[in-house]
């Protein structure tokens, strides 16, 4: 990055601090973000009272997302004030959508810079703008860019996200994406293929893939190439250790795709399968274009082909049309598949949605049917976790745990998180560890020599 001569020294000792919402997206955005800062001379700091440079990158598609931004950022009204250097700036989904970004605007005079989801190369330009005006800068553009960057920079030195497509076209009635992430477009293969090539050179080991539904990769694209071919080409680079991918949309998960995940042994055998609800009624009001039967059968069908397969999913309880029957379809499912583990969700009106004109089920109905459902997958969630006890499974040390240094957290390949007592030393390196207890969310074990 060309930094502006006049400017050259300016970041030498800057901090910036980056707070991030939602998806794994999101978390890819701000690894894009940090890397473009960290090349202007910032380095990351994780107090964020004391960061020169504070970054929001924000998500749309939970109201909570939302609330507790408009919260976190007004705390910082004090600070600004008295520190009218700090450089305060919002990015992300809540900004590519007008609603949300007028409140920024309007109620928010503390932040500096407002910019989108498409606009995040530009951000060295809008730190050297607002440093010559003074003024709040915001930069809001429809154009993606999807080929001009490689992703060097990542939260650790091991595991990457690789993104291979933008937007979303399945229009969901309950989802915000396809308004602040645009329409589906394929990366090029090439571009996909030289990243993950240069990261596995570079040392990463693991691999993640990264689209609002994957599975259908390069179906608008101007080249001829589906995602279980993608898929099959990257797990081929030599040196690759582990790959995974996410998100799948059930009515796109092809026979091809299970048999690329069987017969490759890096791909990891852990699939993210959304249900968002068991009734075929429901999930018709949420135009999510297939039903119970079908979602069963493919879901069983990967369990089948793929022995010892994790399958995780997101549910949504108390959508607007959900009545009790309705909810009792979707605790059917869970107890008909067995999820390893599961992302749940109240449901919440988004702007610019269908569901939003829908009137919403009274919040007492909400979280008694929110309740039954943790007390029916977390037992589930328990005993699958219970099988692994005995067992002698490879584990990506990631980081210390948060409540005893001495531990250490991994997942395995079929992404469980394991607790292990190991050497710090041994992070980011696959080990092998004997499993001897659980509960629904962890396994823990001892490492093997």
């Amino acid at each position: 990055m060309q930094v502006k001569e006049k400017y050259k020294d300016y970041f030498k000792g800057k901090t910036y601090n980056i707070t991030t919402f939602g998806c794994q997206m999101n978390e890819h955005d701000s690894e894009r973000i940090s890397y473009i800062l960290e090349d202007l001379g910032y380095t990351k700091t994780e107090d964020r009272s004391s960061a020169d440079f504070i970054l929001f990158n924000t998500c749309l598609v939970r109201e909570n997302a939302e609330l507790k931004l408009y919260g976190q950022v007004s705390s910082l009204k004090k600070l600004k004030k008295e520190h009218p250097e700090k450089i305060i700036a919002v990015s992300g989904c809540m900004m590519q959508t007008s609603t949300a970004r007028e409140v920024i605007i309007k109620d928010h005079k503390e932040v500096d810079i407002i910019f989108g989801t498409k606009n995040i190369n530009s951000l060295a330009d809008l730190i050297f703008r607002y440093l010559e005006t003074n003024e709040r800068v915001i930069d809001i553009s429809t154009d993606d860019v999807k080929d001009d960057y490689v992703n060097y920079n990542t939260l650790n030195d091991f595991q990457a996200f690789v993104n291979i497509m933008t937007g979303c076209d399945n229009f969901c009635s309950y989802c915000i994406v396809p308004e602040s992430r645009g329409r589906e477009e394929s990366r090029r293969p090439s571009a996909i293929l030289a990243e993950v090539e240069h990261l596995v050179e570079e040392g990463y080991k693991e691999i993640t893939l990264l689209g609002q539904n994957v599975n259908s990769y390069g179906n608008k694209a101007d080249f001829d190439m589906t995602f279980p071919q993608l898929l099959e080409k990257i797990s081929q680079i030599k040196g690759l250790k582990r790959l995974r991918f996410t998100t799948s949309h059930p009515k796109d998960l092809s026979d091809e795709l299970i048999e690329v995940i069987k017969n490759n042994d890096n791909i990891c055998n852990y699939f993210h399968l959304p249900l968002q609800s068991g009734s075929s009624k429901v999930l018709k009001d949420m135009n999510r274009k297939y039903d119970q039967k079908k979602y069963i059968e493919r879901a069983k069908k990967l369990r089948e082909e793929i022995p010892g397969i994790a399958i995780s999913t997101d549910i949504i309880v108390g959508y607007p049309t959900e009545t009790e029957e309705d909810f009792k379809e979707t605790l059917k499912v869970c107890r008909e598949i067995e999820f390893d583990s599961a992302f749940t969700f109240k449901y919440s009106p988004r702007p610019k949605t269908r569901a939003a004109k829908l009137t919403p089920i009274d919040e007492e109905i909400v979280q008694d049917r929110f309740d039954r459902l943790l007390d029916t997958i977390y037992p589930i969630f328990n005993e699958k976790n219970k099988e692994y006890i005995g067992k002698t499974v490879e584990v990506l040390l990631e980081s210390e745990s948060k409540n005893n240094p001495e531990i250490l957290t991994g997942r395995t390949d079929t992404f469980k998180l394991v607790h292990v007592k190991s050497d710090k030393k041994l992070i980011g390196e696959i080990v092998k560890v004997k499993i001897t207890d659980n509960t629904s969310f962890t396994i823990s074990g001892d490492l093997v020599e």
